[in-house]
């Protein structure tokens, strides 16, 4: 039998957002098999998928830069240890021009960025590279300060949208037809429904063959014939496309509260060929400091 930890019981209860004596209990049916008991307790309480993915985790800030001509863009996540440090104009500016780099440049990776002279944010380079003005900036700012990942979008055909929610969620759109208008009303629908991709083609096939695994063992449990379960889990699976693709989501500013993405393309002319959205810190795991601990344990340290 596996030792359940508190720390196990605390991250399935993160993860769910039931019980710690619920988590407890799915930890030692599986044998200290974390994904067996999440979805045994989605199957059991009707638990929604796992928060964890979209809990933010870190620090820092994400830009974006469109060309003059909108053919050419980046999107870009610079990450720093405090939030206080994501606030500072120096370090801003950095991420901005991070972001113009990239456009410009269109380098291979983070390693290649890294050699490449810094866009200074006027059309010019600095006198250093994005590495050293970043070795500049941690020893001016006394934080860590580290380019996390970036998007590059060159279009010939079509234009080139983004949009930024405060600094901690950026998107980048590429998109044929429609005006720059829609493009922004895109841009800004990504960065609140978050979809996974454009349609069903870009979905995790393991995310959708739990969808279905779940939903058919729900539907067992809840007594429903064999014969059904299928039929059941069918429709469970595009309920769930619907709600993480773009096409199949309910427009945020659709005034009947019905039209989809799909629907309001049709009606525009346009259609999208690629998005990226960056959230800080997602996917990051963030130390929690425990100050009071930290403190009790100096001074019995100093007692003794």
């Amino acid at each position: 039998m596996a030792e359940i930890t508190a720390s196990m019981v605390k991250e399935l209860r993160e993860a769910t957002g039931l019980g710690m004596m619920e988590c407890k209990k799915a930890l030692v049916e599986s044998n200290g098999d974390f994904k067996m008991a999440e979805e045994q307790m989605r199957i059991k309480s009707g638990a929604k998928a796992s928060k964890a993915s979209s809990r933010v985790a870190a620090e820092g800030v994400v830009s974006t830069f469109i060309s003059v001509d909108g053919k050419t863009g980046a999107v870009a996540e610079v990450n720093c240890e405090t939030d206080f440090v994501a606030k500072n104009d120096d370090f801003v500016a950095f991420a901005k021009n991070v972001a113009e780099t990239v456009a410009k440049n269109n380098p291979a990776d983070i390693a290649a960025l890294s050699d490449m002279a810094l866009a200074n944010g006027s059309g010019s380079v600095s006198s250093g590279s994005v590495e050293e003005t970043r070795k500049a900036l941690v020893m001016k700012l006394g934080e860590n300060v580290s380019i996390r990942r970036f998007e590059r979008y060159a279009t010939t055909t079509g234009k080139l949208s983004s949009y930024l929610h405060g600094s901690k969620i950026g998107v980048l759109l590429d998109y044929t037809g429609g005006d720059e208008a829609l493009g922004r009303d895109l841009s800004m629908h990504i960065a609140a429904s978050k979809p996974k991709s454009i349609d069903a083609s870009g979905v995790n096939p393991e995310e959708i063959a739990t969808e279905r695994r779940i939903a058919i063992e729900k539907a067992r449990e809840a007594g429903k014939p064999d014969a059904m379960l299928e039929k059941i889990a069918e429709g469970t699976v595009q309920k769930f496309l619907k709600e993480v693709t773009l096409l199949g989501q309910v427009f945020v500013k659709a005034e009947d509260g019905k039209q989809t993405i799909e629907q309001l393309l049709k009606v525009k002319g346009a259609s999208v060929t690629a998005f990226q959205m960056f959230v800080v810190g997602e996917g990051i795991e963030k130390k929690v400091e425990d100050y009071a601990a930290e403190v009790a344990a100096t001074i019995a340290a100093a007692k003794s």
